[in-house]
């Protein structure tokens, strides 16, 4: 349990970085949630029946109570940060000004579509190579595989997807380190860049790179009440760089 009285029921593969987004803008509002781990392909069986699709993550609202009986599942998380803002406003996921909210949705797009996706082959093609050594047990890299195939990562799909992660960081670069995305404060934008990026602290050519992606990374999952992702447990956050 993430708070002490739960009234979301988050489903989830606990290494997704599109799950872990929405577990950001849960701590984000405060809002209490507890989350079940599913299993790569059996997770179909689960989804079926609530979605009829086999896209994480999934969300369930309760009508209350740890007991509280299950709503209507909210699939991905763009739209579960919908519906998220609709039911508890404040603090806003989405700046007021409508042409932030703009931006900032359309920053949340692109790094869905693009440098998530991007960040996915990238990840799971150095996993599969000098990275197997993070975790070399059979079931690791059962399941490292299974991603490969499924979305058709291989050597050549991993290295053009390197070359948008370059653009992106570089332009990430001009924007980000030193405020937020859009606006004065948090957004969707900020949030879905912590998030979708975060797997990049694992691979030791961008932590020698990008050393104020990580700081950034590190300092919205502190605000958001979320535990660092894997590689950067160690990293302080005492000091967020342009998050005040």
């Amino acid at each position: 349990y993430r708070f002490a009285k739960v009234a979301m029921h988050l489903l989830q593969f606990s290494t997704s970085h599109y799950c872990r987004k929405a577990r950001l803008a849960l701590g984000y509002k405060q809002i209490p949630y507890q989350v079940e781990n599913l299993t790569p392909g059996l997770h179909r069986l689960r989804l079926q029946p609530l979605t009829g699709t086999a896209t994480l993550p999934v969300l369930i609202p309760k009508t209350g109570g740890e007991t509280g009986a299950e709503k209507s599942a909210i699939a991905d998380s763009s739209d579960i940060f919908q519906f998220l803002e609709q039911y508890q406003l404040d603090p806003p996921l989405l700046p007021t000004d409508p042409v932030e909210r703009r931006q900032a949705l359309q920053i949340e797009d692109w790094l869905d579509e693009s440098i998530g996706t991007a960040t996915r082959f990238v990840y799971y093609q150095f996993r599969s190579k000098e990275g197997k050594s993070l975790d070399a047990s059979l079931v690791s890299q059962v399941i490292i595989q299974v991603v490969r195939r499924q979305y058709g990562i291989t050597e050549r799909s991993a290295a053009a997807a390197a070359k948008r992660l370059d653009l992106a960081l570089d332009w990430l670069h001009d924007h980000w380190q030193s405020g937020y995305l859009v606006g004065d404060q948090l957004s969707v934008a900020d949030l879905t860049a912590a998030a979708l990026l975060s797997p990049l602290a694992r691979i030791p050519a961008y932590r020698q790179q990008a050393d104020w992606l990580f700081q950034q990374i590190a300092a919205i999952h502190q605000q958001c009440q979320e535990p660092l992702p894997p590689g950067l447990e160690s990293l302080p956050t005492e000091t967020p760089v342009g998050l005040k």
